[in-house]
């Protein structure tokens, strides 16, 4: 799953030497937050927040099949989560 996010968010951004994707797990839920530069926020949320709730739905759709439950988070450099 990290792989998956991963993989979406560096063919996203200008900065790919910035991106972090993490993975925690609590009680059976499976947290991700990604890192990336400040100037690539927005290209990771998109419009509306719509490219991050294509990534969160693509996350939500593979933790199904692995019967998982998933949550995905932004956070830049200089600012704090944005969660969903």
């Amino acid at each position: 799953m990290r792989n998956l996010i991963e993989f979406l968010v560096l063919h996203l951004v200008e900065h790919p030497e910035d991106v972090v994707v993490t993975e925690e797990e609590f009680d059976g839920l499976w947290q991700y937050t990604i890192e990336v530069h400040p100037d690539d926020r927005g290209q990771v949320i998109g419009r509306r927040g719509r490219t991050i709730d294509a990534i969160r739905t693509l996350a939500r759709v593979r933790a199904m099949k692995e019967d998982k439950g998933v949550r995905v988070d932004i956070i830049s450099d200089d600012d704090e989560i944005d969660e969903e």
